[in-house]
């Protein structure tokens, strides 16, 4: 697979749609469609700096977990926090921002952040950190008018009756699997505290 050449098709307002043209294994020429939430002029801008979070958040040995309408599904599903980073935001402050705007909680304790991950590789650049959290506080609704979220903690056994039929997000099945088998996040030893 060769690079070829790459053009923006559409310049929404939060996503843009660009073309990626390569030569396949077998020399003919294949156009790919993506969606970036940045600008790219070039291959090496693709799966550049990344775009925000998801925050696997948990007080008391439960989850939390987010039940949002998400409108590309039409339909609400759990989901884990997450969000964007705003211009010249650290992603330890992106991690609190988020946390409190989309539940009213606060960090506790930041556990881990993993690297940046590619977060739908099928159809975008984008990458995002994956961070895990000891969260705190009350529950309160600070969401914008274009956001319908309810967040609430679950017991590792509440976790495994969702997963029995439940819509869930990629990464907070995952999340949730795991949560599920142990009821925690175990870290090793060599995992420095953030």
């Amino acid at each position: 697979m060769r690079f070829l050449r790459i053009e923006k098709v559409k310049d929404g307002k939060y996503l843009k749609n660009y073309e990626l043209t390569y030569q396949n294994k077998a020399g003919r020429e294949k156009k790919y469609e993506i969606v970036s939430r940045r600008e790219l002029r070039d291959v090496q801008d693709l799966g550049g700096a990344p775009s925000g979070v998801s925050i696997v958040a948990t007080c008391k040995g439960k989850l939390l977990l987010l039940r949002e309408f998400r409108m590309g599904v039409n339909r609400a599903i759990y989901n884990l926090c997450a969000g964007m980073l705003e211009a010249g935001e650290s992603i330890e402050d992106c991690i609190a921002r988020e946390l409190y705007e989309e539940t009213g909680l606060s960090v506790k304790r930041i556990y881990q952040i993993l690297p940046p991950s590619f977060a739908a590789v099928a159809i975008s650049d984008t990458t995002t950190y994956i961070a895990f959290v000891e969260a705190e506080g009350t529950f309160s609704d600070n969401t914008s008018d274009n956001e319908e979220i309810s967040a609430r903690f679950y017991t590792a056994e509440e976790v495994r009756e969702l997963l029995k039929d439940q819509p869930f997000s990629s990464r907070a099945q995952m999340a949730a699997y795991f949560f599920s088998l142990g009821g925690s996040f175990p870290r090793t030893p060599d995992q420095p505290d953030l």
